[in-house]
Order: structure tokens, then C-alpha cells, then sequence
């Protein structure tokens, strides 16, 4: 990201108000663009090149190429290491990565395999988002990941088959059984992505993180002045509850994102297989019953324009729900910090993705 480049003088974090939910969305759309994804090397070079201009004076205002140079390196840079993330695994191409995994899932009549082999492809998937975007400074280690990785597996395997055995026992119409079939694997997938996200940071939960005073209007003009950011200021210490804040924000937001692109999908597509007329006529066609393979192709690909549809509609909205920056009152942490706030007794700490 653009912290890890050379300069002291830091970029305004946001073109948006962080402290409003819409402003927040605003700022998501920008993180998750695809459009940063065809930038290229040269094209991050070039942003690199004015980001490190303005940190370094060179540039004194922020212009729309400015803005559009630091949503390309925010985008694509690893904030610890400085080097770019590996493409599939960037929160810009979360969706793109996600979305075949997401459409096997959905497939209806999926048998135990079937089941068993997209629940591991999506957990990997999981694991490497996670593994890619970690804090650097304190990387999990090989077995803590194999742990996260078998656990989470486990978890939406067992959920998944159990729900498919579970369904067909109860004593409910067809209709209703049919759509309870299609949400298994949202039950699967929202279960383990939230597991998942809480075995991948558990260790900040024992170890706490840093929390920071929050800064008055005047005191983030004096750091500006000398070309520093709230991060320079000195940490509190490190706080467990604020770790369980931060952990538990994320597992919830994980719920937020996959809920609807599992849910709204299979329920759209099993309107139009069961209430549309052109759906009917189209596959009572003389030439698509001639050919199976195409009968069986049509619903898969409007699965997968309505999970593409709805997947990038609902990433910003998901990551919005929770401020990255939470700022919560000193006194509600542990008693070392009471009475250390800030602004309006208040202290601060980074969420995270």
C-alpha cells in the first residue's frame, strides 16, 4: 500500500467520509475495482512513481490521477512487505476467484463428492486469501494454517452433508424442500467463513492489538505539519477486547458477504425455472432437448451472471458494515487503559480486512 512506499508525508486516507456507512461503501468500490487489475507493471510503476512524488513534497495537492495512482497501489501493494499481492488473491479480484468455486457449490444434486471436493476448493480459496493478505510482522505459521485449513474444511463438509441428509427427512412440501436444498451451501459456506476467519486471527485475541488515542482535528494538523500519521503516535498497549472487537467484526462481515451471493442466486434462478414462461419455452426448444449438454449449460450460466451480478454488487456493502479504523471509549477496554482515550475519551484500532 501506498504507507509502505518512500516519504514521510502520508496521503489523505480517503477521497470519503469514513465516518458515515455510504462513505465507507465509496471507499470499498474503490478497493475491490477490477479495473486495478489491468494496470500492469508498468502501469504500477507510474502510480508508485506519484504516490512517492506527493509523500515526498514533489507533488503538494491531491489531483484525480493522484487518487486513481493510490487506488492502483493500495489495491495491489502488500502493506508490510511493500510487494505486490499475488493477483488471484487481492481483494480486487475476490470476486473473479470466488466465482467459480461459488457457482459449483450452488449446483443442485450435488452427491457427497461432489460436495466434499467444492467445500475444500473453497476453503483453500479461503486460506490463501487470508494467507496472502496477512500481517507480515506476525505471520502465522505453518502449522497454525494447516490447523485453520483442516478445521474449516471440516466444519463445512460436516454442516454441508449433514444439511443434505437432514433436508429430505422433513415433512414439508416439495416446493419447500427444493429451496432448502439450494440454501445447504450458504449454511455450509457461512459457517466456515466465519470459522475460518476467526482460526486465522485467534492469536491477536491472545496477544491483544494496539490501540491508539484518537487524535482532535488539531492534533492531526500538527502531525500532518511534520509529516507524520496517527500511526506514529506511540501505542497504549496492546488490548485482548479490542482484539475480540476486531475478530469477531470480521467473522460477521465474512457472514455478510457470502449470505446474500448464496441466497439470492439459487432463489432467482429457481423463480425463473419454476414461474417464467420464456424459461419454459426456451427449453422446451426442439434444438436445446436435442442437445443435453446445451439443456444443462442454459441454468449455469444464469446461475453464474446472477451470482456474478450479486457478488459484486454486495462486497463493498459487506465490507462497509464495519468501520477498518474502529474507534471505541478507553473505558470499555481494560482497566490499564481507562482514562487514557483521546478525543472525547475515545481510542482507536485498525479491524482489519
Amino acid at each position: 500500500m501506498s504507507s509502505s512506499l518512500p516519504g514521510n508525508r502520508e496521503l489523505p486516507v480517503s477521497q470519503y467520509d469514513l465516518s458515515t456507512y455510504m462513505g465507507r461503501v465509496r471507499h470499498a468500490i474503490g478497493i475491490t475495482d477490477p479495473s486495478t487489475l489491468l494496470a500492469g507493471k508498468s502501469g504500477l510503476e507510474q502510480a508508485k512513481r506519484l504516490v512517492t512524488d506527493y509523500k515526498t513534497g514533489k507533488t503538494t495537492h491531491m489531483t484525480p490521477e493522484l487518487w486513481k495512482a493510490k487506488k492502483i497501489v493500495d489495491s495491489t501493494l502488500h502493506p508490510d512487505t511493500g510487494e505486490p499481492v499475488f493477483l488471484p488473491f487481492r481483494m480486487s479480484c475476490f470476486v473473479i476467484t470466488n466465482l467459480i468455486v461459488t457457482a459449483g457449490m450452488l449446483q443442485p444434486g450435488l452427491q457427497t463428492a461432489g460436495t466434499i471436493a467444492w467445500q475444500v476448493a473453497n476453503q483453500s480459496v479461503n486460506v490463501a486469501v487470508n494467507s496472502a493478505n496477512a500481517n507480515k510482522s506476525s505471520p502465522m505459521t505453518t502449522a497454525m494454517l494447516a490447523k485453520s485449513y483442516v478445521v474449516a474444511v471440516t466444519a463445512s463438509c460436516s454442516v454441508a452433508l449433514g444439511l443434505n441428509q437432514l433436508v429430505p427427512r422433513l415433512r414439508v412440501s416439495a416446493g419447500t424442500r427444493n429451496i432448502l436444498k439450494r440454501l445447504v451451501p450458504f449454511a455450509a459456506v457461512a459457517s466456515a467463513g466465519a470459522l475460518n476467519a476467526y482460526l486465522m486471527r485467534r492469536g491477536e485475541i491472545e496477544t491483544g492489538i494496539d490501540v491508539r488515542p484518537v487524535l482532535s482535528d488539531e492534533e492531526k494538523r500538527k502531525l500532518q505539519d511534520e509529516g507524520r500519521s496517527e500511526r506514529d503516535v506511540p501505542s497504549l498497549g496492546r488490548s485482548r477486547k479490542a482484539a475480540k472487537i476486531a475478530v469477531y467484526e470480521t467473522a460477521a462481515s465474512r457472514v455478510f458477504n457470502s449470505s446474500p451471493v448464496m441466497i439470492i442466486p439459487p432463489m432467482v434462478l429457481y423463480y425463473i425455472q419454476q414461474k417464467q414462461a420464456w424459461y419454459r419455452r426456451l427449453m422446451e426448444r426442439e434444438w436445446v432437448k436435442a442437445r443435453p449438454r446445451v439443456a444443462t449449460t442454459i441454468p449455469i450460466g444464469i446461475n453464474l451472471g446472477l451470482i456474478a451480478a450479486t457478488a459484486f454488487a454486495v462486497l463493498p456493502l459487506a465490507l462497509a458494515v464495519f468501520p477498518q479504523q474502529q474507534a471505541i471509549s478507553a473505558d470499555s477496554l481494560e482497566e490499564e487503559f481507562h482514562g487514557k482515550g483521546g478525543a472525547n475519551g475515545k481510542v482507536w484500532f485498525n479491524r482489519g480486512l
